[in-house]
C-alpha cells in the first residue's frame, strides 16, 4: 500500500491507483470529461487537475494520469485548482457553447463569462470517439489528424472508411453531441440556469472546505436565519 496526505489527511492507495483513483475511493468529487471508466487515461481536458507538492514549491498535475506516490501532498480544490479548471470550461465553450455537459460544468464552477471567441467547431478534442472506437469498438475508423489550430479527429483521407460498423459507439461518449436544454438557438453563449451559489470558504481558507461535508460545514457560507415573524398576542 502507499501512503499519501490528500487535502490534509493520510489516506492509503494501491499499487497502479492513479490520483483520481486515490480520491475516487475516499469519495473526494473532481471533475472530468476526458476520463471515463473503460477507457485508456489521456489527461486532455485538464478539468481533473490538482495541485501536488509544498508550498511554495507546488505544480498542477492530471489527476487521472499521476500515479499515486509514497509521500506525496495533494489538494483537489485550491484557488489555483478551482482557476484552471474554470479557465478550461471556458474555452470549451468558445468551442462548443452548445454542449450541455460543458454548460452545466460552468454553471457548477461559477463561470458567468465568456472571453474568448464563440468558434462552434462543435469539437473539443477529448478524443473519447477515438478511444471508444478503438479500444472498445475495435473500428479503428476515426483518429486524429494535424497539429495546432488544424488538429481535428476524421477519418483517413475524410473519406467514408469501410472499417466503421456505424455503431454509433463514438456519438454515445461525445460530450458535444448532448445538446443544452435552449436548443440549437439558445439566446447566449453561457446559459447559466443550474448556477450554484459560490463557496466563500475560498476567501478565507485559499482552499474549498466543504469537499467532504455538507455545505457550510465550515462556516463561511452559512446565511443567517431570517428573523420569526411575531405572533400576534392570543386575546
Amino acid at each position: 500500500m502507499i501512503t499519501l496526505r490528500m487535502n490534509g489527511l493520510d489516506v492509503q492507495a494501491e499499487e497502479g491507483w492513479t490520483l483520481l483513483d486515490t480520491a475516487r475511493f475516499y469519495g473526494l468529487e473532481i471533475p472530468t470529461l476526458c476520463y471515463k471508466d473503460g477507457l485508456s487515461p489521456w489527461g486532455g481536458c485538464r478539468l481533473c487537475l490538482v495541485e501536488i507538492g509544498t508550498p511554495p514549491n507546488t505544480k498542477l498535475v492530471s489527476s487521472c494520469t499521476y500515479p499515486a506516490e509514497e509521500g506525496l501532498n495533494v489538494h483537489t480544490d485550491t484557488k489555483r485548482v478551482l482557476h484552471a479548471r474554470r479557465m478550461m470550461i471556458e474555452l470549451m465553450l468558445s468551442v462548443a457553447p452548445n454542449s450541455k455537459v460543458i454548460q452545466d460544468l460552468a454553471s457548477k464552477f461559477q463561470v458567468t463569462q465568456q472571453r474568448f471567441k464563440v468558434r462552434n467547431d462543435e469539437c473539443i478534442l477529448c478524443g473519447l470517439c477515438v478511444r471508444m472506437c478503438y479500444e472498445q469498438m475495435d473500428g479503428h475508423a476515426i483518429n486524429f489528424q494535424g497539429r495546432g489550430h488544424n488538429r481535428k479527429i476524421s477519418t483517413p483521407f475524410d473519406l467514408k472508411n469501410p472499417e466503421c460498423r456505424l455503431c454509433g459507439g463514438c456519438i454515445h461518449v461525445c460530450p458535444a453531441c448532448q445538446l443544452r436544454c435552449q436548443g440549437p438557438n439558445p439566446d447566449t453563449d453561457i446559459c447559466n440556469g443550474c448556477l450554484t451559489m459560490a463557496p466563500s470558504c475560498l476567501d478565507v481558507y485559499d482552499e474549498l472546505q466543504c469537499w467532504m461535508y455538507d455545505a457550510g460545514r465550515c462556516g463561511t457560507c452559512v446565511r443567517e436565519e431570517p428573523e420569526k415573524a411575531e405572533q400576534p398576542e392570543a386575546k
